[in-house]
């Protein structure tokens, strides 16, 4: 499999991207991607990705775009951090093609045990007798362990005839693998127009939104501060620059947000001590 300095370059930024898009701790990821070639050089794909959070009582992936209304972020800004991202792996494709390369048609990436890895598939999407709600059932079931008994009949269906297909066919498949770029520092994370809360700050703040209309963090500072002629921390922080204060914050929020995770952890260990609770994939 290539293994050029861009392309290095391209999985690295694929990492930070996935990584800044995760609010949370995680134990692995596994995302999604085509890429159509039509008439005209248009090119059509989908793009999705799980990942599986850290902890006893998470046990069950988490969609990418669930994480705003899960986290209470800003969704249109979280959504142009997934287009981003999907714009990076056409650049990958593109890269590939300007090399001279066979061109994949999807590609499913997965990141576990700190390790990435790349499997690139060669389907011809475009006349597949396979929907793209099909090719989702598919790939769940095959990365995620997705349960085959929670399937309607009509997917399981069309899954065991998928199988039985995949038994004929010699399906060309490259497979790249290495070692991640970056430790895996995954607390809650700052968003340009959005910030995550701890469970119990998340009630306030929805009271506070339906009397005003959300602002960027440093815009809303400086609204207060022209409206009521001082930060409420000042009196503490006189001296401090705004953006350190919004920063400093965040620190806060992120530590608070760390404890309650750990105080959380420790209240499961207590009860599967006690009651030797068994966690199910639900």
């Amino acid at each position: 499999m290539l293994n050029t300095p861009k392309l290095r370059g391209l999985y690295a930024e694929i990492q930070s991207q996935l990584f800044y898009m995760i609010p949370e701790k995680w134990e692995s990821i596994y995302l999604y991607a085509s890429v159509i070639d039509r008439l005209g050089k248009l090119q059509s794909g989908e793009m999705f990705f799980y990942y599986f959070p850290k902890g006893i009582l998470k046990k069950n992936p988490v969609n990418v775009y669930e994480v705003p209304s899960r986290f209470n972020l800003n969704e249109e800004a979280y959504l142009k951090l997934a287009d981003n991202l999907y714009h990076t792996i056409q650049t990958l494709r593109k890269e590939f093609e300007q090399m001279g390369e066979k061109l994949w048609s999807n590609m499913t990436l997965s990141i576990v045990d700190a390790k990435l890895s790349i499997e690139y598939h060669y389907e011809n999407l475009l006349n597949s007798s396979y929907s793209n709600y099909d090719r989702h059932i598919i790939w769940m079931c095959k990365y995620l362990q997705y349960p085959i008994e929670r399937l309607s009949k009509k997917d399981r269906a069309m899954l065991l005839e998928y199988e039985q297909e995949q038994d004929f066919k010699n399906e060309e498949i490259q497979v790249y693998t290495e070692g991640m770029y970056h430790k895996k520092v995954h607390n809650s994370i700052e968003y340009d127009k959005s910030e995550v809360e701890i469970p119990e700050a998340k009630e306030k703040k929805k009271k506070e939104e339906k009397e005003k209309v959300a602002l960027d963090p440093y815009e809303a500072y400086k609204q207060r501060k022209a409206q009521y002629g001082q930060y409420e921390n000042e009196k503490r922080h006189k001296k401090e620059d705004p953006y350190e204060a919004y920063k400093r914050q965040m620190e806060e929020k992120k530590q608070k947000a760390v404890e309650e995770e750990h105080r959380l952890q420790q209240k499961a260990e207590n009860i599967k001590e006690s009651k030797n609770q068994i966690l199910n994939f639900k």
